[in-house]
């Protein structure tokens, strides 16, 4: 309800500053000022710098199956308000409808709440504390890393998305087998488990998606030099075109060639500013040749006419039109580079060093 959902961003208003000073860098997903591209852009700055082992790692399930009394310790170690507990509680134990059938909710946070993805990163911050604590003790400098690596034992970092993540290793294939049992491991402690299924180790080489884009190292075209690349998935780019179908299918046919270009116009140009920090051009260009065609059978359907009378809808470079309205498509987003934030990612809540007298 509205309310459940006022109380939900209240809860959240509270809670976050709180344990976004507990947060660490290597998390990206639902955090003030940090978004997917920053933690793509860290998973190539490691692989251009040797990290070129990755354990892919898939959790079942993650928001049903998060034991909520390993939350809720979680929790109270940073917050002893009986109140904010109370509230906290309430929403893990509220239950869900299912098929019009109410369900109480034994485990997991509830799919779609304002709070669920800040508590589910409240919960996946002990596989965060874990790395980060080896990092720091074992790898925090250029030294330790250097000797780590000469004695064969191996360096890696965790990069997380809410629950998507990978680790990136730089040493020998068995390092990255071997974290994956010590992943499992701080993973049972709140009640989850890796998809024996879904996570694998694969080499920069042969490349792995990851929010969406799939991220390869790949010799670049006319020199010898290995460059790290990142573009679409092959996942992402059947979506988006199943989405331009499913807006021209038969039913849309009592809309106006205007409406259904505003419509296609919003959906690719969204879908195409999200991917377009990579090699996205030619792919860009491919989507909008899919839209063409399908705005082209939509309109042969929609008037019964023959192709050769599609130019009347289009303007002088072919490009469909109605009114003040043509296709632009995802080739009109301008393709930028995303520069690595690492470390200077700010916080919305950071103290301001007093003036001096």
């Amino acid at each position: 309800t509205v309310k459940d959902r006022i109380v939900q961003a209240a809860l959240k208003a509270v809670l976050e500053p709180i344990f976004e000073a507990d947060f660490l860098p290597v998390s990206y997903g639902f955090r003030p000022h940090r978004r997917a591209q920053d933690a793509i852009e860290e998973i190539v700055y490691l692989a251009r710098r040797g990290y070129h082992v990755v354990l892919e790692a898939d959790i079942e399930a993650c928001f049903d199956q998060i034991d909520h009394a390993a939350l809720m310790n979680r929790i109270r170690s940073r917050i002893s308000d009986k109140r904010v507990l109370a509230l906290a509680k309430a929403f893990l134990k509220a239950g869900v409808m299912n098929h019009g059938l109410f369900k109480d909710s034994l485990t997991g946070a509830p799919q779609g709440g304002i709070l669920s993805p800040l508590l589910a990163n409240i919960a996946l911050t002990a596989l965060d504390e874990h790395f980060h604590t080896q990092w720091h003790t074992l790898m925090g400098t250029d030294y330790q890393r250097t000797k780590r690596r000469r004695s064969g034992q191996g360096n890696w970092r965790l990069i997380r998305y809410a629950d998507d993540f990978v680790v990136m290793v730089s040493g020998p294939v068995h390092h990255a087998e071997d974290l994956r049992e010590q992943i499992s491991e701080v993973l049972a402690r709140l009640g989850l488990r890796l998809s024996a299924e879904k996570t694998r180790v694969v080499h920069i080489d042969d490349g792995f998606d990851f929010l969406g884009q799939t991220i390869r190292r790949q010799r670049k075209r006319g020199t010898d030099k290995l460059v790290v690349y990142t573009r679409p998935s092959k996942r992402a780019i059947q979506a988006i075109k199943d989405r331009v179908s499913e807006r021209t299918y038969r039913y849309t046919l009592n809309q106006s060639l205007g409406t259904l270009l505003m419509s296609l116009n919003r959906t690719l140009a969204g879908w195409a500013n999200y991917f377009r920090h990579g090699v996205s051009k030619k792919t860009f260009a491919a989507i909008d040749h899919h839209a063409w065609h399908r705005i082209a059978r939509w309109l042969l359907r929609k008037h019964r006419i023959p192709r050769s009378q599609l130019r009347r809808f289009c303007d002088q470079g072919w490009r469909f039109a109605e009114g003040s309205v043509a296709f632009r498509g995802a080739s009109s987003v301008t393709i930028v580079r995303y520069r690595y934030r690492g470390a200077t990612i700010p916080s919305p809540w950071a103290i301001e060093p007093a003036a001096a007298p």
